[in-house]
This record gives structure tokens, C-alpha cells and sequence, in this order.
């Protein structure tokens, strides 16, 4: 069995749908910087059977929208001085901005310089392009 410590400070990303852990440190945008990352994959959980879990050291802050988008099982833990002091659960955002792009080649998006901006049409995850109305998954679909 492997042994992974508790950190003092930062951020624990727990309950990652087995597998989809580097997929979150990519759309978070932590694979690039400087801070120390522990992911562990395929971990055994009572819940879900197996698990990913994201550990980040001396960072205060993730993107609950896009961690939204990836893995809504996923818990976000708060830890100060070797203690979680918050818990969030992150869930699909009514509304994304320069996250994906819009697929239409005939969307104004194409073309012009304005944000791929997308509206959330329904539970499972569907967003609907504001400018064409094209639909498109979420990027955990």
C-alpha cells in the first residue's frame, strides 16, 4: 500500500471519476505551473470503487466552473494548517466563456473575434451556443 502524506496548506481535489485526474490538472491549467501537485490515480474509494484525488500545495483557489465541466462528483477540500476549514462541491455552470469553441462553421465565432460564449440548456450537461444556437456536450460528456 502506498503512503501519501496530508499536506498543511492548500487545495484537495477528492473524488475524481477514476481516470480523468490529468484531465482536471489540464483544464485548470496546473500542469504548467510552479507549485507542488500530487495526483493519485485509480485509489480505492467506498463510494465510486475507484477514485483520482488531486493534492496542491500552497494554492488557495481552483476553478470551480471549469472542475464543473470536467467532473461534477469531484469535492474540493480547503486545508489550513493541516486542517480542511471548507468544502465545496462544484456543479455545471449556467454559462461558460472561452471554454470550448463552437463547432458551426457558419457561427459568427468563426469569423469574428468575440468569446465562444455557451448557455446551459439542460442537467446532463448540453450548452447552446449564444450567437448560433448550435448545442455542444460539456467536456465531461
Amino acid at each position: 500500500m502506498i503512503n501519501i502524506q496530508g499536506i498543511q496548506n492548500g487545495v484537495v481535489i477528492d473524488h475524481i471519476r477514476a481516470g480523468f485526474g490529468m484531465n482536471v490538472l489540464e483544464y485548470l491549467g496546473l500542469k504548467e505551473g510552479n507549485e507542488m501537485v500530487a495526483l493519485i490515480m485509480n485509489a480505492k474509494s467506498s463510494k465510486h470503487g475507484r477514485k483520482d484525488i488531486i493534492k496542491l500545495t500552497n494554492i488557495d483557489n481552483v476553478n470551480l466552473d471549469i472542475l464543473g465541466l470536467v467532473d461534477q462528483t469531484a469535492t474540493v477540500n480547503y486545508i489550513k494548517d493541516g486542517d480542511i476549514y471548507d468544502k465545496k462541491h462544484p456543479s455545471l455552470p449556467p454559462r461558460v466563456d472561452n471554454i470550448f469553441k463552437c463547432k458551426n462553421p457558419r457561427c459568427v465565432t468563426s469569423i469574428e473575434q468575440v468569446p465562444h460564449t455557451f448557455v446551459l440548456v439542460t442537467e446532463s450537461g448540453m450548452y447552446r451556443c449564444m450567437y448560433c444556437d448550435d448545442l455542444q456536450a460539456g467536456l465531461c460528456a
